[in-house]
Formats: C-alpha cells, structure tokens, sequence
C-alpha cells in the first residue's frame, strides 16, 4: 500500500473516491458541509503537488437515471469556496461516458473535476467491473477518501482497485485517519478501555457489544436500549422502548460479560415522562423501577455521576450512540454529560473515538467536536468495523 503523503502527484491524473452525500434544502443548497470539508486537506495535497484531480461521488438515493435533485452540480458553489479562487472545478455531466473521459484528457495541472452522481448508474451499487474499468480509465491513480461507503463493495469504492497497480491505490488523508484511529481502538487500545453504547435498539448493537466483550473492560449501555436489559433483568420499565424479542439475547450478553470480566453499567436511574413529546411531564425513577404509563427517555443524575466516574478512569473510550432522547431539551443531559466526560478524560491524556450519526450530531451540537481525539465521518462503517467486518473499501487499498 502506497502512502498517501510520499506520493508526488505532479502531472498524474488522481481519481478520488470522496463522500460528498450531504444534505441540500429546497433551493438545492448544502446545509452541512462536514463531510466536503472533511476530504479538503486531500484535494489539497494534490492540487499543490500539480496533479488533475478528479472527484467522484454519489448523493442520495436515485432511483436509477439522472435526477436534478441528485446533482452533484448542486456541490460546486460549496466545494469551490472552501477551496477558493485559485482553484478551477470544472465539471462533467455525466462519470463513465465520453465526456468524462475527453474532460478528464483536456485538464491541466491543479485543476479539478468533479463527477456526476456515480448512483445515477445502477451499476455502481451492483459493483458492476465493466462499470469500475470505465471510471477507471479516467485516472493514473485510484485514492479512496471516503471513509463513509468503506463498507460498500461498489465498483467505485472497491470493485475499481483491480484496474490499478498496487502502487497507484491509497487511502487519502481522511480515511487514514479514520483507518488508523479505529485500528488504535480495535488492535491497540490501552487498558482500562470503555465502550459507551447508546441508542434504540438492542438489535442494531449485538454484534458491536459482542466483539467488544473481547476487547473492552469496562461497557455502559445508555439509551432506549438500556431499558430492554432492564426488563431482561426483572425490572419494571413502564412504557419504555423495550424489544422483548431480545430479552434472552440481553440475559447472554451480561452473562457472557461477567465470564469474561467485562463490567457492563447500565443506568441507575433515568428521566422519565408521561409521553414521548417535548412539553411532556417530567420526573426521576430507578431504571429498573419506572412508574406505569411512563418511560424513561434519558438518563438520570445518578447515571451521570456513575457513567462519569467509569470514563475519567478510562485511557480508551469509543462512543458510540446517545444516552437519551437528546434532540428534545428535557431529555439531552445525560447525552451532554458524557460529552463532557470524554471531553475530559481526552484531556487527562486518553484516546476517544467518537463515531455514529447520532453521537457524531451530539458532540458538534454541544461544542465537544474538538475536544474529543476523533469524530469518525463514516456511522454504517465505523459500526461494522468494530463488529469485526472486513471493510471492501479498505480491503481493496490494503490487500
């Protein structure tokens, strides 16, 4: 594997796999711009080397044949500002056809392309070859940047590498850290290591919580998921998210964590409510002693102090979904309060790895983002990741 920095790109055509699917308004204009500012110290490092860099992207989900609304043209007021006036984007109509490739022949050195929607191709998510080969002529060099489809084997993100040499594919400088920071967690974490689980469902975290088991010495488990151990456990939840097709799976994993020494701390306590609703009453109940016709949407002053205690003892925290309902007032203390402790226990020197849409919204919502050691881009392939999957989208750089 080619490292990205070393590597001079001067006059080389580089085709560059980036996630630019952000969210547009009604008038077709980027509302969060993260993930395009997330792959600019790439684009960067190409175009000050001289090379004609290439982008390529999908944005949503079309349905098969070009759709407006999914234009990547939409992009280019966003991705050109935040590269600024010396730097031209130019852009094709189209990612596989003539044009692309006559665009892509015509370029001078430090200048940028950007690609039509690669999903606007049915192929691309079929990791079609015959497809990847023909975006593949359109560079010398493949780099993957974009951590958030790693775990796709579409022909951009995977399929492609094979019509590369080995030294002419490499991560960018985005899925590198990305890469790196999720292998310091996984393969090389220092002990004590906790891993924070949050959100809905028991079901969504099975395979994350079961490999952690192997790794991790201390797991608090938040969120509505939480109350699904409670019942498991004989406790009363009230109206409660509770999946109780997953109470035998709950009862496996506490028993399989105290075989292996694995604290798991689930919420002494919890903000309760009358309804799932904003203005909805509140109150304070034991987790395992919620009132009937009421639910516990965050955790509780208790669980604080507790959760907090177990994360500022801890030299390697993951974070992986929110502790409550954190999107309404009532309910996002418990959320903001473990930013609060990562926050902290990175500044006392422990590496934090922040990952998952949910968690990922809570730490830039309360100003945590930069005080954290890492806030992963990619949610589904960070998650698969620490369920012990092989990522395509590294595999196809790496292997």
């Amino acid at each position: 594997m080619s490292s990205f920095q070393d590597h001079n790109f001067n006059g080389q055509k580089v085709l560059v796999r980036v996630d630019f699917n952000v969210p547009l308004n009604d008038k077709l204009e980027v509302t969060d711009d993260n993930r395009i500012r997330a792959a600019i110290p790439t684009i960067k490092k190409i175009i000050s080397d001289g090379g004609k860099l290439i982008l390529m992207s999908h944005l949503g989900r079309p349905k098969g044949g070009p759709e407006d609304k999914f234009s990547l043209k939409h992009i280019i007021p966003t991705l050109a500002g935040l590269l600024g006036n010396d730097t031209t984007v130019l852009f094709a109509n189209d990612c596989a056809g003539e044009q692309a490739l006559l665009t892509a022949n015509m370029m001078r050195n430090g200048e940028v392309l950007l690609l039509e929607n690669l999903r606007f191709y049915k192929e691309e998510e079929k990791g079609d070859a015959a497809f990847a080969e023909k975006l593949a002529r359109l560079g010398d060099v493949w780099v993957n940047d974009a951590f958030g489809t790693a775990h796709r084997a579409h022909a951009s993100t995977a399929v492609i590498a094979q019509y590369f040499p080995k030294q002419n594919r490499m991560f960018g400088l985005l899925m590198e850290a990305e890469v790196s920071s999720a292998e310091k967690v996984m393969h090389q974490s220092e002990k004590p290591f906790v891993a924070i689980i949050g959100g809905a469902k028991v079901s969504d975290k099975i395979l994350i919580i079961e490999n952690l088991l192997e790794r991790a010495t201390d797991i608090i488990i938040g969120g509505g998921m939480a109350y699904t151990f409670m019942k498991a456990e004989g406790g009363e939840i009230g109206t409660s998210l509770c999946e109780e097709e997953r109470l035998e799976t709950a009862l496996a994993i506490l028993k399989k964590a105290e075989e292996k020494g694995v604290n798991i701390h689930l919420p002494s306590d919890s903000v309760i409510a009358n309804k799932f609703a904003a203005d909805a009453e509140t109150s304070m109940a034991p987790s395992n002693n919620i009132t009937p016709g009421w639910m516990g949407l965050d955790i509780g002053a208790n669980a604080c102090s507790q959760f907090a205690n177990v994360i500022m003892h801890s030299k390697t925290i993951l974070w992986n979904g929110p502790m409550g309902v954190f999107e309404m007032h009532n309910f996002q203390h418990g959320t903001r309060c473990i930013a609060e402790a990562v926050a902290a226990a990175t500044q006392k020197g422990a590496f934090s790895l922040v990952g998952g849409g949910d968690s990922v919204s809570a730490v830039n919502q309360f100003g945590f983002a930069d005080k954290v050691s890492y806030v992963s881009t990619g949610g589904g392939a960070m998650l698969e990741y620490f369920e012990g999957k092989t990522l395509p989208g590294i595999a196809a750089v790496k292997d």
